[in-house]
């Protein structure tokens, strides 16, 4: 039975990949800062609850609460999932927009910026590189969330841009690194969650955005399809 990490997986679009992974019979380690949360979702999703069919398919979910920025935490995750079989793949989605709404990089606090970089781009390396000896041993892959503000100038979206600019440098380059894992870059598109009503609390068309659980089967078409290393959109694959 193959094993994913999964990180900022109890609610969002980390709750939508492990409800898709669970149905298709993985095993699965989550994390998330909110432990509530966070184990209520495992708990659903053993129970074959919530968009996917882990009661029936036999899958493990373990809850490993904690902050991906925590070199202890990171270890418990890979123990976690090496304990279950090893690493067949890791999902780095757990992210930090800097700011709350967000703002101009006139008004970026530093220490918004600096949280943002630690999340989105230091933490999600420092994950792959404890794992890495296990997605060896799996010839396993990297799935790296991104977006668009990383190759779009989008007023506000300064500080998470480049932040998510960097983890798909990252990812490029471990893939000319790790040629024997699948690395995956992938902008799923503005979609209808926590995060992003915090960082456009005002959108008008918020109700409008794309559900997390709608998007979540399209991305896991790259494991389906065991695609290239590369950077991808949702928009992308739903048409390929």
């Amino acid at each position: 039975m193959p094993v994913a990490i999964i990180t900022g997986a109890s609610r969002g679009l980390g709750r939508a990949l492990a409800a898709e992974l669970a149905g298709r019979g993985w095993s699965l380690v989550l994390d998330g800062r909110d432990a509530a949360a966070l184990r209520a979702a495992a708990a659903q999703l053993e129970r074959g609850a919530g968009g996917g069919a882990a009661g029936d398919t036999g899958a493990v979910v373990r809850a490993v609460p904690g902050d991906v920025t925590d070199a202890e935490h990171r270890a418990a995750l890979v123990a976690g999932a090496v304990a279950l079989g090893g690493v067949d793949l890791l999902v780095n989605n757990a992210s930090a927009l800097g700011a709350e709404p967000l703002v101009p990089l006139a008004e970026l606090p530093p220490a918004g910026l600096r949280r943002a970089l630690e999340v989105n781009v230091t933490a999600p390396l420092a994950l792959v590189q404890e794992a890495l000896p296990a997605l060896r041993a799996a010839s396993g892959a990297v799935l790296n969330v991104s977006s668009d503000a990383a190759v779009e100038a989008y007023g506000d979206w300064g500080g998470y841009g480049a932040s998510k600019a960097a983890l798909d440098q990252l990812s490029a380059v471990l893939a000319v690194e790790e040629p024997s894992l699948r690395v995956w870059a992938v902008d799923p598109g503005d979609l209808r969650t926590e995060l992003y009503a915090a960082a456009v609390p005002d959108d008008p068309d918020f109700d409008a955005r794309t559900l997390p659980e709608e998007v979540a089967p399209v991305l896991l078409r790259l494991l389906e399809r065991r695609a290239a290393s590369g950077r991808y959109t949702a928009s992308g694959l739903r048409g390929a």
